[in-house]
C-alpha cells in the first residue's frame, strides 16, 4: 500500500493527484504510486502555453444521465445544494442525513473507477498519535466483519484500485476505489462498519498491537516498547528531513492543533491510554463529524441507501462537529523566531546544518483568486530548477540541496518553507539573509513576462489535463473538495478554477507582475510571523535516544512488583497468541468477497501499429490510439545507448539531468526552462534498460540477462498544435545541451548526494533490495550501479573529480553525446512512440515527419546488432564486476531496521508459471504481514518476486527487529507448505488469493500510461499469447503450486542478506548469530 510521505510537502487547493503531506497511511506499500502536483513541478520543467490550452477537449459524456443524478432524493436525506463543476464534468449533490447529521457529497462523473471515502475531523491535543493509531486500529475488525484484520482480507481478495487510510494533522480519511461495482460495494460496507463500529474500542489488544505496549517474555529480560505505529514513527523521527518538517510546522503554530504531532512522537506515544484512545473515537467518529464522499458512474440512490443503513444507527450529536473545529492561528510574532534542534548524523557524515525559513501566510481565509495567485507565485519562485528562489539558493554554494516544500495550502492556513541542507555552521545566517534578499529583489523588480506566462501555463495545463496516472481521479477530486469542506466551506468550492483563473489573467494583463510583487510585500516581507529552524548535527543523538528509552524502561520495570511483571509477561504471550491464531471459518465468512466467475479472463491489450523506417528516415515509429486524449499528444523518443562502455554508464543519470537543466543552443538554463514551459505540457529525460526475451526462447522461461535493449528516452506532452515545438525541444536538448557547466554539475551532484543519503535512512528497504539483486543478475547489477549504494559511492567520487579535474569529466560527457549520436548508427537505434486519439494523430503528422527528417545520423546508415539474438555489449563487463554473494550491513543513524534477504528461485531457462504471482502475493499479505508487521511490530513486511529473472527477496520496513525478522524469513517455506495443505481443502481461500493477484494485474492507467506500457511490451518481445497464458495460469492456480513454491524457497540458490540499520542493531544481531560485513553509509 502507499506510504504517504510523513514530511511537510506542498498540496494545492485545486484537485491534484495527491494525498498530502503530514499524512500517515495505514500501510507502507502498494503497487499504485501516489504522485503529488508539487513533485511534478519540482521534477520537470513542464508548462504549456495558455493560448494552446484551448485545444484541450473534454471526453464525451452522457450529460442527460449525469444531469438526472442531481435530482435523486431519499427520505432520510435533505439536499443542501446542487452544483455542476464544469471544469471536470462532475455533477455534485450535497446531502445531509436527517437523523445523524452526516454530510454526504455525491459526485456523478463519467469514470468507472469508483471512489468512496469517509473523512472525520480529528484534531489532536497532544503528540500521543491517537488519531494515527486509531486510523490503523479501526480496520482491525468490526461489528459485522469479525476477523482480526478485515483490511488484510480485502487486500488479499479484492479488485481494489485504491485501499488505504491516512491521517492528516487535523483529519483522518478512509478511502476505497474499484472498477468492479460488486467489489466496490463490498469495500464500502467493510470500511463503513469499521469506522463506526470498530472492535478496537472494546478490545485493548488492538490498541496494544497497532499503537504501543510493553513487551516482556522472561522476567530477567529488559522491558521493550512494541507497536506498529510506535515503530513507524521511530522511523519518521530518524529522518532529518522529517524532523525539520515537523519543527517547521510546530514553530508556526504555537497555539492550535498543528503544534502537536498527529502521527505521534515516539517519546510521547506510550502516554496514550486505552481509555483516552476509546474516548477519542467516541468524540470524533460520530456521523455528525463525518464527511462522506462518492464519485464515479454508480447509482446515486444505491449510495444513499447504503449509507442510510449505517447512519440510522445514530442520533444527533450536537457536540461532535463544534468540538472538532480547528482554531485559527493568529499571527502573533513581533519578530521572527529562531529554533535550534538536533538531528542524527552518521559517524562519517560532514557536520553540516540544515536551515528552513518558514512563514505563516494567512490568518484569515484567502479568496480563490488569492490562492491561485499564491500557487503561481510559488511556481515562479520554486517550481523549476530555473525558478529564482531555487536557482539563487542552489547557485549560492551555501548548501547542497533545497529544503522546504514552498507553499503548503491544504490545511486551514497556508505556509511557505524554503532553505538548504548541507550548510556549514558559519553560513547558517547567510542562508536566511539570501532568502530575504531574494524576496526583496523580486518585490522590487518583479517577474518577467515570459516567466509569468510559463508558470501560468504550467498550472493551467495541469488543471485542465487532470492526469492522475494510476491514482483514482475521484480520490484527487475528493481531496480537493476536502480542503474546503472540512473547514465548513462548500465542498465544491475548492474544485473550480475557471473564475479565479480568469480573474488572475485579467490582473496580469492590466498590471503585469504587480499582483505577485504585492503578495510578496504583504505576505512575506511585512509578515513577522516567521521562523527559522536550524537543525544541528549530532553524532550522539541516536545513542542518547536509545539510552533515554532504556533508562525509562528500566525505571518502569523497577517500579513494578513481580505480580505486575508477570502480568506483562502474560499479556505479551496472550497478544502473540492472538496475533498468530487463524481466524475461525465463521469469522472469515463474514468478509464479503468476489467469485472467480466475477473476473475477466482476458488480458487487456493496448493495440499499437509499428512502422519501421518511417518515411525512409531509419526511425521506428510506434503509435497507440486511445479513444480520447483530450487534444494532447504524448511523445516518447528513444535513442540507443548500447555503444557506450560500461564505464560511461554511471554518468548517464547526470547526463540526462544536464540535458534539461543547464541550457541548450542559444538558450541558457532559465530561457530553456521558460521555452519548455511556454510551449509544452512537460518533458523529461530518463533511461530504459529493458531485459528482453531472446528470439526463439521459451516465452515462459527465466531469461539469462544476456539480451537487453538500452535507450535514453525523452518523454513529453503538448497540445496537438504545439507538438512541433515539443519535438524541436527534443532535438535541441539531444544535440546541443550545454555540457560545459561545471558549477551546475557540481550543484546537481551535491543535491543528488544529499537526497540519496536522506533516502537511505527513510527507504532503506529499496537500497537493500537493489544490493541483493545486484549479486545475482546483470539487470540487478546495472540497476544498483545507477541508483543504489554503489551509485552513491560513485557520486561522491565524481564530485571530487569535477572539483579537481573538470576537463576529464567534460570529455566523458561529450563522448557520451558523440557516441549515441554517431552519424553512422544513430538512426537505427531511434524509436518514436506516439499516443494520441485519431484527431491528434492526424494533426501531428506533419510535425512528426519534419522531426524525423531533421534528426542526426544517416537514414541508411549502419545497423545495430540484433539485441534479440546477440549478447548486449555491457553484459560481459557487468558480469565481471558484479559484487560477490555475501551478507552485508549498511550502517546509518536510525532507530529502525530495513531487513532484506534474497536469492534465485529459478535459474535461466526454467519455466515460471503465473501461479507464482499468486503465491508471492499470498505471502506478502499473509504470513509476512502477520509475522513481520503484526507480531514483529514493523511498519511493513513483504516479498518481491521477478518472474522474468527468477530473483526473490524478503524485505521489511521500519522494523524494530533484525535477527528475529531473518528468522521469520527462514521459516517461510515451512509455513507456506502448511498453508498449501489448508488451501487444498478450502476453495474459497484459494479463490481469494487468485482474485487479489488478478486485481494487481488490472490497474487503472491514463492514456499516456497505456501507450508507454504498450511500447515496453513491444520492446521486451513479449507477446499477447504469453500474457494470456500467464493470466490463465494465475486463474488456474492450485494448492500444489503453493507447495512447489515452498519447495523453491527451501532450495533458494545461494541466499544472502542486506540490511540497513544502526550500529547498535548490528551489534545485537551479531550476538544472536547474525553477522554481516558492515559499511558506514551516512
Amino acid at each position: 500500500m502507499a506510504f504517504i510521505a510523513c514530511a511537510l510537502t506542498y498540496t494545492s487547493r485545486r484537485i491534484s493527484p495527491i494525498t498530502t503531506a503530514t499524512a500517515f497511511s495505514l500501510t507502507a506499500f502498494t503497487p499504485r504510486t501516489v504522485t503529488s502536483t508539487r513533485q511534478f513541478f519540482r521534477t520537470s520543467t513542464s508548462t504549456s502555453c495558455s493560448s494552446s490550452i484551448t485545444s484541450l477537449k473534454a471526453a464525451t459524456l452522457d450529460k442527460d444521465t449525469l444531469q438526472n443524478s442531481l435530482g435523486v432524493t431519499h427520505p432520510s436525506f435533505d439536499i443542501l445544494s446542487k452544483d455542476v463543476v464544469d471544469e471536470f464534468g462532475a455533477y455534485c449533490t450535497h446531502y445531509r442525513h436527517k437523523k445523524s447529521g452526516a454530510e454526504l457529497l455525491s459526485v456523478s462523473v463519467d469514470d468507472d473507477n469508483k471512489v468512496f471515502g469517509i473523512t472525520f475531523r480529528t484534531p489532536p491535543a497532544d503528540s500521543t498519535g491517537v488519531p494515527h493509531i486509531l486510523e490503523h486500529s479501526v480496520l482491525c475488525g468490526s461489528r459485522k466483519y469479525k476477523t482480526k484484520d478485515p483490511f488484510v482480507q480485502l487486500l488479499q481478495g479484492s479488485l481494489q484500485t485504491f485501499l488505504n487510510a491516512f491521517t492528516y494533522p487535523d483529519r483522518t480519511c478512509y478511502v476505497v476505489a474499484s472498477q468492479n461495482t460488486k467489489d466496490f460495494y463490498n469495500l464500502i460496507n467493510v470500511y463503513t462498519d469499521a469506522v463506526f463500529h470498530p472492535r478496537a474500542v472494546s478490545d485493548p489488544n488492538v490498541h496494544a498491537q497497532e499503537g504501543w505496549h510493553l513487551e516482556l517474555e522472561k522476567l530477567e529480560d529488559p522491558l521493550v516498547y512494541k507497536g506498529v505505529v510506535y515503530n513507524e514513527m521511530k522511523g519518521v523521527y530518524s529522518s532529518p528531513d522529517s524532523l525539520m518538517g515537523r519543527e517547521s510546522q510546530r514553530s508556526l503554530f504555537p497555539d492550535n492543533t498543528y503544534s502537536v504531532d498527529s502521527g505521534g512522537d515516539p517519546r510521547v506515544i506510550p502516554e496514550l491510554s486505552f481509555e483516552d484512545f476509546k474516548a477519542f473515537h467516541e468524540k470524533f467518529y460520530h456521523p455528525a463529524n463525518a464527511r462522506i464522499y462518492f464519485s464515479g458512474d454508480d447509482d446515486v440512490l444505491t449510495r444513499l441507501e447504503m449509507m442510510d443503513e449505517y447512519l440510522s444507527d445514530f442520533g444527533p450529536s450536537p457536540e461532535s462537529k463544534p468540538g472538532s473545529v480547528v482554531q485559527w492561528q493568529k499571527k502573533v510574532y513581533d519578530e521572527p523566531k529562531w529554533i535550534k534542534e538536533p538531528y542524527p548524523s552518521g559517524a562519517d557524515q560532514p557536520e553540516t546544518h540544515m536551515v528552513n525559513i518558514n512563514w505563516l501566510l494567512n490568518d484569515e481565509p484567502m479568496t480563490a483568486t488569492e490562492e491561485l495567485t499564491m500557487e503561481v507565485l510559488d511556481h515562479l519562485m520554486m517550481g523549476t530548477q530555473a525558478s529564482i528562489m531555487r536557482k539563487t539558493l542552489m547557485e549560492s554554494g551555501l548548501g547542497s540541496a533545497i529544503t522546504g516544500g514552498g507553499v503548503m495550502s491544504e490545511l486551514l492556513q497556508a505556509t511557505f518553507s524554503v532553505g538548504l541542507k548541507g550548510v556549514e555552521k558559519e553560513n547558517v545566517k547567510k542562508v536566511e539573509s539570501l532568502v530575504m534578499d531574494t524576496l526583496k529583489k523580486v518585490a522590487d523588480e518583479g517577474f518577467s513576462e515570459d516567466a509569468i506566462a510559463a508558470s501560468m501555463s504550467t498550472i493551467e495545463f495541469q488543471m485542465r489535463e487532470f492526469n492522475t496516472g494510476s491514482f483514482p481521479k475521484g480520490l484527487s477530486f475528493m481531496l480537493g473538495s476536502m480542503s474546503k469542506w472540512i473547514y465548513e466551506e462548500h465542498p465544491t468550492e475548492g474544485l473550480k478554477f475557471e473564475a479565479p483563473l480568469a480573474e488572475l489573467k485579467e490582473k496580469i494583463a492590466s498590471s503585469g507582475s504587480e499582483v505577485f510583487q504585492n503578495m510578496i510585500k504583504t505576505w512575506f516581507l511585512s509578515n513577522s510571523h516567521r521562523s527559522v529552524v536550524e537543525m544541528v548535527p549530532s553524532k550522539t543523538l541516536e545513542s542518547e535516544q536509545l539510552k533515554d528509552k532504556e533508562y525509562r524502561l528500566m525505571k518502569i520495570k523497577e517500579s513494578l512488583d513481580p505480580t505486575d511483571l508477570q502480568s506483562i509477561i502474560d499479556n505479551t504471550a496472550n497478544l502473540k497468541q492472538l496475533q498468530a491464531a487463524e481466524d475461525p471459518p465463521e469469522a472469515r465468512a463474514t468478509i464479503p468477497s468476489l467469485k472467480l466467475s466475477d473476473l475477466r479472463r482476458e488480458v487487456i491489450e493496448y493495440p499499437i501499429t509499428v512502422t519501421t523506417d518511417e518515411n525512409d528516415s531509419g526511425v521506428t515509429v510506434v503509435r497507440h490510439e486511445p479513444t480520447s486524449t483530450s487534444g494532447i499528444a504524448y511523445v516518447d523518443f528513444g535513442v540507443d545507448i548500447s555503444s557506450l562502455s560500461l564505464e560511461e554508464v554511471q554518468l548517464l543519470p547526470l547526463f540526462t539531468r544536464i540535458m534539461t537543466e543547464t541550457g541548450a543552443g542559444d538558450y541558457d538554463d532559465v530561457a530553456l526552462s521558460r521555452r519548455i514551459g511556454t510551449y509544452t505540457g512537460g518533458l523529461g529525460v530518463s533511461l530504459m534498460m529493458s531485459p528482453v526475451r531472446a528470439e526463439g526462447s521459451d516465452p515462459s522461461a527465466v531469461i539469462d540477462g544476456n539480451n537487453m535493449v538500452t535507450k535514453l528516452f525523452i518523454r513529453g506532452k503538448a497540445t496537438a498544435d504545439k507538438t512541433d515545438e515539443l519535438l524541436s525541444l527534443y532535438k535541441l536538448i539531444l544535440t546541443d545541451a550545454k555540457l560545459d557547466s561545471r558549477s551546475k554539475v557540481l550543484e546537481m551532484l551535491k543535491e543528488t548526494r544529499a537526497q540519496m543519503e536522506s533516502s537511505v535512512q527513510g527507504s532503506g528497504h529499496s537500497y537493500a533490495n537493489a544490493r541483493m539483486h545486484a549479486r545475482y543478475t546483470v539487470g540487478g547489477y546495472l540497476g544498483e550501479l545507477l541508483g543504489g549504494l554503489t551509485y552513491l559511492d560513485f557520486i561522491k567520487e565524481l564530485q571530487e573529480q569535477v572539483e579537481n579535474d573538470w576537463p576529464s569529466v567534460l570529455a566523458r560527457l561529450e563522448n557520451i553525446r558523440n557516441t549515441i549520436l554517431n552519424d553512422g548508427k544513430a538512426r537505427d537505434g531511434m524509436i518514436l512512440n506516439l499516443t494520441g486519439d485519431s484527431v491528434v494523430q492526424e494533426a501531428v503528422k506533419p510535425a512528426i515527419d519534419d522531426f524525423l527528417s531533421s534528426l542526426p545520423g544517416k537514414p541508411d546508415g549502419e545497423k545495430l546488432m540484433n539485441f534479440y539474438q546477440n549478447e548486449h555489449p555491457w553484459v560481459t563487463a557487468a558480469r565481471a564486476k558484479m559484487p560477490a554473494i555475501a551478507d552485508e550491513g549498511f550502517v546509518v543513524p536510525t532507530q529502525v531496521s530495513y531487513v532484506g534477504k534474497g536469492g534465485m528461485l529459478y535459474s535461466p531457462g526454467e519455466a515460471v508459471s503465473g501461479s507464482t504471482s499468486v503465491v508471492s502475493r499470498f505471502l506478502r499479505t499473509g504470513y509476512l504481514w502477520d509475522h513481520v508487521r503484526v507480531i514483529g511490530g514493523a511498519y511493513g513486511g513483504f516479498c518481491q518476486f521477478d518472474s522474468k529473472d527468477g530473483f526473490f527477496a524478503y524485505l521489511s520496513y521500519r522494523d524494530p527487529n533484525l535477527a528475529k525478522t531473518l528468522d521469520v524469513y527462514d521459516a517461510t517455506a515451512d509455513e507456506l507448505e502448511k498453508s498449501a495443505e489448508i488451501l487444498a481443502g478450502d476453495e474459497d481461500a484459494l479463490a481469494t488469493a487468485i482474485i487479489g493477484a488478478v486485481g494487481d494485474m488490472d490497474s487503472v492507467m491514463s492514456p499516456d500510461g497505456k501507450g508507454w506500457l504498450a511500447l515496453r511490451r513491444y520492446i521486451s518481445n513479449e507477446t499477447p499469447e504469453k500474457r494470456q497464458k500467464f493470466r490463465d495460469e494465475v486463474l488456474g492456480t492450485t494448492a500444489d503450486d503453493f507447495k512447489a513454491f515452498a519447495d523453491r524457497l527451501r532450495r533458494m540458490k545461494d541466499p544472502s542478506v542486506a540490511v540497513v540499520s544502526s550500529k547498535a542493531a548490528f551489534e545485537a544481531a551479531k550476538e544472536q548469530g547474525k553477522e554481516m560485513n558492515l559499511k558506514e553509509i551516512v
